[in-house]
């Protein structure tokens, strides 16, 4: 079922949550920001007295804030669509629009601000990850409030995040935050879409995101931003598993931030999950880009599902991709169901050499043996 509480009890919980929560992560979207005219100053006016609302209540805050690119266009007057290149251009332009907007509103209210431009390399690194934590936590330290965005000028195809919803779910777990607020241009998640209803509301709590969440979710028709609500949801559902808490609400609305702490009943609240992935597991499963896949047999599926095994050799039916030792490598069952993701200890063509083979063959095979597994348990994260 969506959700096991009654509506209530539901709100109830809702309510810990969110006197609970000092760190936070605030996402916003183009589609809030800008208009045909350009950057819309009255929403990001109020955005910024949202902000230092929670941070006048003794919270810690980060915005995570898309709209260059869409700044940049509308700078330019530019009304096509646009590829890589002219995005990449296009963000140029509008990053430094969209921060001398952000710096004119919280400089006339005493509040330092610092810009952070992330690519997804920056998060594939564990000692590169780490030191974007430490900054941060350094910044929030000073006092000072972190603007995060992607670095859209130089990040490529498989530099990409995909959207800045999971940017900002990876930030939230990052800093190990309380919550993660997603401003956005609908009210919240609809069991279908609002206008099968005559009086639409969103689903006000959401115990765990399973297949009848996901089966709720669309599009949203901005045409503005590059995500939709099923990329906010996967975002909450990142949040949750390393034991966060989310909302989805309406960007649009006046002081919707300080409406959901005062305890009105407004946007989608996703609850955590009830057993949160180790900091470390949690980046091997959604931080990490995998380079490869491996196609196991049954055996192997059920060591690992069933069992809490590692990974060997001898499971291992095919290897797919061009990866090597410390690699992410999705594990897969015969169907393409995946089973895991974790950290490989062979190469590729290793890997393809000793598939099928016992541990104690590996040396005889290779010439060498750096470990009796190919993926060890503790570098391994079920999906």
């Amino acid at each position: 079922m969506t959700c096991q509480l009654s509506h209530q009890d539901g709100l109830a919980v809702r309510r810990r949550l969110l006197d609970k929560a000092r760190r936070i992560v605030v996402k916003v979207g183009s589609a809030i920001l800008t208009d045909e005219r350009g950057m819309n100053l009255p929403i990001i006016e109020r955005l910024v007295d949202e902000l230092l609302f929670l941070r006048q209540s003794g919270r810690e805050v980060i915005l995570v804030s898309s709209g260059a690119v869409a700044a940049g266009r509308r700078k330019i007057n530019l009304t096509q669509d646009s590829d890589l290149r002219e995005k990449q251009a296009l963000a140029a332009i509008g990053q430094s629009i969209l921060m001398h907007c952000y710096d004119g509103f919280f400089s006339r209210r005493d509040t330092t601000i610092a810009q952070v431009l992330l690519t997804h390399d920056d998060l594939d690194h564990r000692h590169r990850y780490l030191n974007i934590r430490n900054t941060l936590t350094t910044l929030l330290r000073f006092g000072v409030l972190p603007i995060i965005n992607e670095n859209d000028t130089v990040s490529v195809e498989e530099l990409r995040f995909g959207d800045n919803d999971r940017l900002a779910a990876l930030i939230t777990n990052l800093i190990e935050a309380d919550l993660f607020i997603c401003l956005t241009d609908v009210d919240g998640l609809y069991p279908a879409p609002p206008e099968q209803f005559d009086c639409p509301e969103p689903i006000a709590n959401i115990v765990e995101i399973n297949e009848e969440i996901e089966a709720m979710l669309g599009k949203s028709a901005s045409g503005v931003g590059t995500g939709g609500m099923a990329t906010k949801v996967r975002a909450a559902k990142m949040v949750a598993a390393r034991g966060g808490a989310s909302f989805i609400g309406p960007g649009r609305e006046e002081q919707v931030i300080q409406r959901l702490f005062t305890g009105e009943n407004i946007g989608s609240f996703f609850f955590p999950a009830k057993n949160p992935l180790h900091s470390r597991k949690h980046w091997i499963a959604y931080a990490l880009k995998p380079k490869g896949e491996l196609i196991l047999d049954d055996g192997a599926c059920i060591a690992l599902t069933k069992k809490g095994r590692s990974l060997l050799p001898s499971g291992i039916v095919e290897a797919r991709g061009d990866f090597g030792p410390g690699d992410a490598v999705r594990c897969l069952d015969k169907t393409g169901a995946a089973v895991a993701v974790g950290l490989i200890n062979y190469s590729a063509a290793d890997t393809r050499r000793i598939q099928g083979a016992r541990s104690d063959q590996i040396a005889a095979i290779l010439g060498y043996k750096d470990s009796d597994e190919v993926m060890h348990r503790d570098n391994l994260v079920l999906l």
